[in-house]
């Protein structure tokens, strides 16, 4: 049976943190779900299994007889979208997301594949061209592109949308930080200057499309060399899309330093070239959507189970607070 098999529990930093997990009804609701999800699909649970809990998550890892590991997930309310999105970019763009193999999509439950190896697992045991960052940023652009007349479709699953003319409201959200008083009223002296940046980054026309907002080396899967799989979507926003480079192309400068950056963001932008954009307005474009893309970070922070503690609180309020701090930095391209 699923819920006598032996389980290891990962909290991470999160020690003292309260999920649903820790709630027998809904871990007994859970597996139950997830062994039906199985049995739909002919397979069957074997061996150890974890749990990864964090404040914004419950993970599920399950070895299956015969075929790699599945995964379950839940997600809190603000992020319970993240099912349903995936389910739907499987139809959209094949062949660069997971196929969910079952989603609950009032409850923010899906059971998934595995994708393959972890692109940071790849990082770490062999070197790694710069050339594949070009890739994924490629790859990833292509995906935007092509969801950008289902932007609407996307809020309307609950992604929250965040256009650019939103931005300066999402600021004055956070103008209670728990940054130092210096840096706080540096972006306070900063809001007329990004009124200007929103006002000029609007005015290029580029159309809103699905930022995942963290798209770190970790939330990618590289099933075989120049594939790439992008998963784990509970930070997503619908928002303008160029900001969705930043966070890949600094894991891309760790690696290989800032040389790579201007063919990385040539790379990323070939999909929009065209439609009267002059390729200087589209790299004036991500310079401006790099610094903006701070303030969709920020506010994903958010997405908490209502249970987590509020230490866990404080400190992923104090992270969406440095992510701000992006505002006040030169971009680099």
């Amino acid at each position: 049976m699923l819920s006598d098999a032996p389980v290891a529990v990962d909290r991470g930093r999160y020690q003292d943190t309260v999920t649903p997990w820790e709630e027998p009804a809904w871990r007994a609701e859970a597996l139950d779900w997830v062994r039906a999800g199985l049995t739909a699909h002919g397979m069957r649970p074997t061996g150890r299994w974890r749990v990864r809990l964090r404040p914004w998550s419950v993970v599920l890892r399950l070895c299956v007889a015969g075929q790699d590991a599945v995964w379950f997930k839940a997600n809190p309310p603000a992020s319970a979208f993240e099912g349903a999105l995936t389910e739907a970019l499987a139809r959209w763009v094949p062949g660069h997301v997971l196929r969910p193999l079952a989603v609950d999509t009032e409850r923010g439950w899906s059971l998934l594949p595995d994708g393959g190896p972890l692109f940071r697992d790849v990082l770490a045991r062999e070197t790694v061209a710069a050339g594949a960052w070009e890739e994924l940023v490629r790859q990833y652009a292509a995906v935007q592109h092509a969801l950008t007349p289902r932007a609407n479709a996307i809020a309307r699953l609950g992604v929250p949308a965040v256009p650019t003319g939103a931005l300066p409201g999402v600021l004055d959200r956070f103008d209670a930080t728990t940054l130092p008083p210096r840096e706080r009223n540096a972006l306070r002296e900063l809001r007329p200057r990004l009124l200007d940046w929103c006002a000029e980054l609007a005015a290029l026309d580029v159309p809103d499309s699905l930022d995942h907002a963290d798209l770190h080396d970790g939330q990618l899967f590289r099933p075989e060399p120049g594939r790439f799989t992008f998963f784990d979507w509970g930070d997503a926003v619908v928002a303008h899309p160029f900001a969705g480079f930043a966070v890949p192309a600094r894991r891309a400068v760790e690696h290989h330093g800032p040389r790579v950056l201007p063919r990385l963001r040539d790379a990323y932008l070939e999909p929009w070239t065209g439609a009267g954009r002059s390729t200087a307005q589209l790299r004036r474009a991500v310079s401006l959507a790099w610094r903006l893309g701070a303030l969709n970070r920020a506010a994903a922070y958010g997405r908490l189970f209502p249970t987590a503690s509020g230490a866990a609180g404080a400190a992923t309020a104090a992270a969406g607070a440095r992510c701000l701090l992006e505002l006040l930095d030169e971009p680099p391209v």
